[in-house]
């Protein structure tokens, strides 16, 4: 069993919706049948027992290596603990070679996962021993370390319950919600909206209790000091137990309680010291920690927080009895679990000792031991819910103190006997106030009900019936794409809306071209989503994105297919039919929105057929209004875009409007075919958006299809009398579509001047001279600098034999390259003539026209 390719499905794919790994699969002839194999079933299921059924339910076919490997690795992920489902394995054209998609929740899971099913079937075949239990504790230990937090976490499931997007931008816990211009951020508990300013304050813990006493919030009282003997005077002037902290500390580390004799302030120093070169020394509160959560100007969850401790069997150690508590699932090392392990620490042997413990000793039954005085969780500290439980007056003064330093999410610690009295029946106080907090003590306590702190953390982010989107327009096709994308995101322009585009020329936002190239794909897609300029996108979807790793998007507003006709790139990455290329092309249609329009060609039979794999709604184009599809379509109420003699008519039941085609100069007064249909096209996807009908005129009377617009799309020149076109056109259906359109402009004499892609087939090559030998009296042919995998001349001779019964043409010249081919053709010209160019290098051979033309 070979691996020949292993891609990463970041967004919804050919397959599924679900991110997945897709891996070409070679196998023998033996292994294309596994029962073939004796023994090797028994012994992958002696390996693995949860590995589950080889073949999906209902199929027949013989089960090869290729099954077994994707079965091994959606079960060894399922046994980590990853939430997955979804797996299939597809033969492809080629004999023994297939691809194996498999889901995953976290990219490297996914590849490890992978990784460990081809060791695990390699063993069963070669009779070999397989650690499975290693092997599941790596994928859980991974899992664990590049899963979000449990924090994060939350707020990330509360947005996608509310249909927010989201994109993690780091390994860490930053993420953005919401695209474009909609975008927030969120780094674990703060958010965009969080002040750096009063985080600043909150770590500020002296200034902090400054503001709140400022504020009328009780605070305990104490000073900074910055030796051990400043310490021990600042703890003698308090005259009572103390804490001990460092001034800009987090997460309970240095904090010691309860400390009164000199012995004990020194090592309370010592320990802080480490973490800050400021101490304060405070009044030590007594009564139960609590931790109070205000988001916004609410309290929404608050829990008591009891300080790691253990109960004494007479029998075994401290140390043993904390490796104990230790063992528990529920606790790990950092915060991915809802408990963090106990930490045997200097504080801790020092809490030990005013007990008079050691680590070693054994108290009688029943003793409660106390580890550390603080109860932070992540000192391994235990939380119990009492939000139901506290008093308004006590819950208005952790609003007030969040407020008072300016955290729109914020920790406030209080300590006080109880939650059911005010703060000042009972001599407690505000200790601490915490900007980014911990959620999981809220989330999941070690007693109590979990609140939903994540839902109101994205409440505050975004108000109700807001899921953080913008306008999203997926434009795939055989052809037209890039003038569709160009003329709709002209006409979105039109409303005031700064429109980011991607399509085989570029990345532009609001006009402003940001990247060069084919930028068809989802990273394209995805930086467009990204930019906090972007109103609106509109996103050239190529099949080759796809293919490679998916859309960059979960759902569009509007997903538009201009036509399929005879295909293109047919036979690369297994697409080898039209049936396949609008499987393909039909991934946009399939994860549009339920709220959203599907555009669709009535006149296309593969692009049509689509409208059943559309979850939302469906609007028609085609040229003829009494097409069947149309007419039904519109019969039932919906939605319909046609010509009607020389008007663009967007049809409901019985109300239409009406664009005329004389206003219309991309159409040329409606003589361009393809124009007309790319135009309907665009008109449906704005309709779509409820884009007004004025602005949709006005857009339309101004988009020119000049080298500015839309370059390389039909772009017309006058030199010497001749009129010249340039577009790039590159299969047979656009060079039909050129033909056309061509036809409509009088001309004494026509010629053309055309290459070859190296990696299209041998047919589509030749079809296209075919075409064209039926229509020009001059043929142009030129080989370009790459052949795209072909040998030299091969491009040629097929373009040659294309045109062995042309019809029309009477002249054939060849050359090699671009520039010189159009001079070749630029020199023979005449007043009346025409020439079409099929231009390669869009923009260089462009700017090589404009100066032959400004040249005369």
């Amino acid at each position: 069993m070979d691996v020949s390719r292993i891609r990463v499905l970041r967004g919804p794919n050919l397959w599924s919706r679900h991110t997945a790994i897709e891996a070409i699969v070679s196998c023998t002839e033996a292994e294309r049948a596994i029962e073939g194999i004796p023994g090797f079933e028994v012994r992958l299921r002696a390996r693995f027992p949860h590995i589950g059924f080889l073949q999906p339910a209902g199929e027949v076919k013989a089960v090869s290596m290729a099954h077994a490997l994707e079965a091994a690795t959606l079960g060894l992920q399922s046994q980590a603990g990853c939430p997955v489902t979804f797996s299939r394995t597809v033969p492809t054209v080629e004999t023994g070679v297939y691809q194996v998609i498999v889901e995953y929740s976290e990219e490297a899971v996914g590849r490890l996962a992978f990784e460990l099913a081809r060791e695990l079937c390699l063993a069963a075949a070669e009779d070999k021993p397989f650690d499975l239990a290693d092997a599941l504790a790596r994928l859980r230990e991974l899992d664990e370390d590049v899963r979000l937090g449990p924090s994060t976490g939350s707020i990330v499931s509360a947005a996608l319950k509310r249909g927010i997007p989201f994109r993690r931008l780091t390994d860490g816990s930053m993420v953005q919600f919401g695209w474009g211009s909609r975008q927030k951020r969120i780094q674990a508990a703060e958010t965009s909206d969080t002040s750096a300013i009063a985080e600043s304050i909150a770590q500020d813990k002296e200034l902090t209790k400054m503001l709140l006493h400022a504020a009328g919030v009780p605070v305990p009282n104490g000073r900074v000091v910055e030796t051990v003997e400043d310490a021990w005077a600042a703890a003698q002037e308090i005259a009572a137990p103390v804490v001990i902290k460092p001034r800009d500390g987090n997460q309970g580390k240095g904090v010691a309680v309860n400390i009164s004799t000199q012995e004990q302030v020194t090592a309370a120093f010592n320990a802080a010291v480490k973490i800050s070169d400021e101490i304060i020394v405070e009044r030590y509160m007594p009564g139960h920690d609590y931790r109070l959560l205000v988001i916004g100007k609410h309290l929404v969850a608050a829990a008591r927080r009891d300080p790691p401790q253990v109960i004494g069997d007479g029998v075994h150690t401290i140390r043993q009895l904390v490796d104990k508590v230790n063992s528990d699932p529920l606790r790990g090392d950092g915060h991915a679990t809802s408990l963090t392990k106990i930490r045997f620490d200097d504080i801790a042997l020092a809490t030990l000792a005013k007990q008079n413990y050691d680590a070693e000793s054994i108290p009688p039954q029943g003793a409660r031991i106390v580890l550390r005085n603080n109860a932070n969780l992540s000192t391994g500290g235990t939380a119990t819910d009492v939000t139901d439980d506290v008093h308004p007056e006590l819950a208005a003064r952790a609003i007030a103190a969040a407020q008072m330093v300016g955290l729109d999410i914020c920790g406030v610690d209080i300590v006080c006997n109880s939650v059911h009295k005010p703060l000042e029946e009972q001599e407690g106080g505000v200790v601490e106030v915490n900007a980014a907090p911990g959620l999981r003590m809220h989330l999941t306590p070690s007693y109590g009900k979990g609140r939903a702190v994540g839902d109101a953390i994205i409440s505050t982010m975004y108000a109700d019936g807001d899921d953080g989107r913008i306008p999203v327009v997926a434009v795939a096709g055989t052809n037209g794409k890039t003038t569709t994308v160009r003329l709709i995101t002209h006409l979105l322009a039109q409303k005031g809306l700064r429109v980011g585009m991607t399509n085989t020329d570029g990345v532009y936002i609001d006009k402003q071209r940001i990247d060069t190239g084919d930028c068809s794909g989802p990273r394209s897609a995805r930086n467009v989503l990204f930019h906090p300029d972007v109103d609106a996108a509109v996103l050239e979807t190529a099949r080759g994105g796809v293919l490679r790793e998916g859309l960059g998007f979960d759902r569009c507003n509007v997903a538009v297919v201009t036509n399929i006709g005879m295909g293109d790139h047919l036979g690369l990455s297994y697409i080898s039919t039209v049936e396949d290329l609008a499987v393909v092309k039909r991934v946009i249609v399939e994860n549009v929105a339920p709220t959203g329009y599907a555009v669709l060609n009535a006149a296309d039979p593969m692009v049509s057929s689509m409208a059943h794999s559309c979850p939302g709604a469906v609007m028609f184009f085609a040229l003829d209004p009494q097409h069947p599809i149309m007419a039904t379509h519109r019969a039932q109420g919906h939605r319909v875009v046609y010509r009607d003699g020389n008007d663009i008519v967007a049809a409901q039941g019985d109300q239409e409007y009406r664009l005329a085609l004389g206003e219309i100069p991309l159409t040329r007064g409606g003589t361009i075919g393809f124009q007309v249909e790319n135009t309907m096209a665009s008109v449906a996807a704005v309709w779509a958006l409820n884009l007004d009908w004025e602005i949709v005129r006005a857009g339309l009377r101004t988009f020119i299809s000049d080298v500015g617009t839309a370059p390389g799309r039909f772009n017309m020149f006058d030199y010497r009398g001749a009129t010249l076109i340039a577009d790039y056109g590159h299969n047979p259906d656009a060079i039909n579509a050129l033909v056309k359109a061509v036809e409509s402009i009088p001309a004494k004499r026509r010629s053309v001047v055309i290459s070859g892609a190296g990696d299209r087939r041998d047919i589509d090559i030749r079809q296209q001279t075919e075409i064209l030998g039926d229509a020009f009296d001059e043929v142009v042919l030129y080989q370009d600098q790459c052949q795209r995998g072909r040998a030299d001349g091969e491009v040629l001779a097929l373009l040659r034999q294309g045109l062995a019964n042309a019809r029309r043409t009477t002249e054939t010249k060849e050359v090699f390259g671009e520039f010189l081919a159009i001079d070749t053709a630029l020199a023979s010209l005449k007043a009346g003539d025409l020439c079409l160019i099929l231009i390669d290098q869009i923009e260089e051979a462009l700017e090589h026209i404009a100066k032959r033309v400004a040249e005369g």
